[in-house]
């Protein structure tokens, strides 16, 4: 998962995560619609920000820890069967949890383990979002392999930067790659 947009990016970066997907046809239209249900986790990089303390003079780190977890749900429209090559798109609608933790510390030069730390703020936040994907597997019939892009955005997640601060809206473009298997055709 990379951030996409100026406010993913000024507190992460590229990241990597997991998830199950599932496809499911529906009745009529079952050889080309779908609804799809997934969640993915994600744990990103931590980021570190360096700033001199004005009225001390030392020098301070913000140091920010995130994890991602999202829940989606949206029709993906595609060939479903027993073709080999299947391509799709989706749009879902997604409930977000960011997890979020944020520590500062005052680093001793010396010796790194004398540093002063304190704890700002450790909290979860719920939001909504949506995504838009585009990919393919290779059916092999009754296993599959499938990649593709997506752009994932959320909506009201908590600064980092304290309170009073402007909620973000991070967006975030995403690569994936898996293993799957077809149930029934």
């Amino acid at each position: 998962m990379d951030p996409a947009d100026q406010d993913a990016k000024d507190f992460s970066d590229a990241s990597f995560g997991g998830g199950l997907r599932a496809r499911f046809s529906i009745f009529h239209l079952s050889p080309i619609i779908a609804a799809g249900v997934g969640i993915e986790l994600i744990s990103m990089l931590s980021e570190t920000h360096t700033f001199q303390d004005r009225t001390t003079g030392l020098l301070v780190e913000q140091q920010t820890e995130q994890d991602y977890f999202r829940l989606y749900l949206g029709p993906e429209i595609g060939p479903r069967g027993p073709g080999f090559f299947r391509p799709h798109v989706a749009a879902h609608i997604a409930y977000v949890n960011y997890g979020i933790s944020t520590d500062i510390v005052v680093p001793d030069d010396v010796n790194r383990e004398n540093e002063i730390r304190q704890n700002l703020r450790s909290l979860h936040r719920s939001a909504v979002g949506y995504d838009l994907d585009a990919g393919a597997d290779l059916n092999f019939g009754v296993w599959f392999l499938e990649g593709g892009a997506r752009y994932a955005k959320s909506f009201n997640v908590p600064q980092q930067l304290g309170d009073g601060a402007v909620t973000v809206h991070p967006g975030y473009f995403q690569i994936y790659a898996g293993v799957g298997m077809n149930f029934a055709y």
